[in-house]
């Protein structure tokens, strides 16, 4: 299953788009999105949200 982030709580900080391998996360509506096609359910980019954001979707 692919992470997702909850929009309302970015901070758009683009620390997590850093993180991931697959470059599966772009900016989106003013908070970051993760393509959930490209993403590989890695986690590598849940660690680097200071806004603990990011959860499985």
């Amino acid at each position: 299953m692919a992470y997702k982030i909850i929009k309302d709580d970015c901070v758009n900080c683009a620390a997590c788009e850093g993180e991931c391998p697959v470059e599966a996360i772009s900016e989106k509506d003013d908070a970051r999105w993760i393509d959930p096609d490209a993403c590989t359910d890695c986690g590598a980019c849940v660690d680097s949200c200071p806004a603990e954001c990011i959860v499985a979707g």
